[in-house]
């Protein structure tokens, strides 16, 4: 091989080799070079975060008002399931009290506990089911224990233990009833919890009655609970 044609096959290849050389010739994809594309991809992942983040601020802003509905709606369930163990109560302390009571005052309000909270519970029971609340079947340590503390007691004693502990318990189902009247949505659960309240406060201003004819304290009477501010 001449030397002549050694020396132009060197130059090429030293063109070739040196960094930046030959622009004109850097692969590209529709006209755009390959680099180009590339810093402009980087520049997309980069800002993606961003992106993502207003998409979830703007999911969180959307889901706002129902995050309120479902906690009033949880409110709702505790409420259901409440209620229902405490005319659980009603109902097998009036039994307690229509039998062993001495007086027939007494003897007479524990039967219409019986008969009017079993009604009630009646009457609430298909609501909780649409709403998928469990209800209790048996009742509740403290009711419990007032039950076994009642059916150790006769005479005026179990009268005034009944009576005295119908009174806290009326007072405080009235005040919850009202309070879950005004804050729930529920058209249906409105309705009846209204209609509960009605029987309870006329449950309440029996006992309130009996007891005082007893000498037995009875709490001051406090003001209606009204609807929470809208959000």
């Amino acid at each position: 091989m001449k030397a002549t044609h050694i020396g132009p096959i060197l130059t090429t290849a030293v063109v070739l080799l040196l960094p930046g050389a030959l622009p004109a010739q850097i692969p590209s994809i529709d006209g755009q070079p390959i680099q180009q594309q590339d810093q402009q991809q980087q520049r997309r992942q980069q800002q993606q975060p961003g992106v993502n983040q207003s998409a979830r601020n703007n999911n969180m802003q959307d889901s706002a008002p129902n995050s309120g509905v479902s906690g009033q709606m949880m409110k709702d369930k505790i409420f259901l399931r409440k209620a229902a163990q405490g005319g659980l109560a009603e109902v097998q302390l009036g039994q307690l009290a229509s039998n062993k009571a001495s007086s027939q005052e007494v003897k007479d309000f524990g039967a219409k506990m019986v008969k009017d909270h079993t009604d009630l519970n009646d009457q609430m029971k298909p609501v909780a089911e649409s709403m998928g609340v469990m209800l209790p079947k048996k009742l509740s340590a403290s009711d419990q224990a007032e039950f076994d503390k009642l059916n150790g007691l006769s005479g005026t004693d179990f009268d005034n233990e009944y009576l005295a502990y119908m009174v806290k318990d009326h007072h405080d189902d009235l005040r919850e009833f009202r309070t879950e009247a005004a804050a729930t949505s529920d058209p249906t659960l409105k309705d009846a919890v209204e209609k509960g309240a009605r029987v309870i406060r006329e449950h309440m201003i029996m006992v309130d009655g009996l007891a005082r004819s007893r000498g037995l304290a009875v709490p001051t009477r406090g003001p209606r609970p009204t609807a929470p501010a809208a959000q």
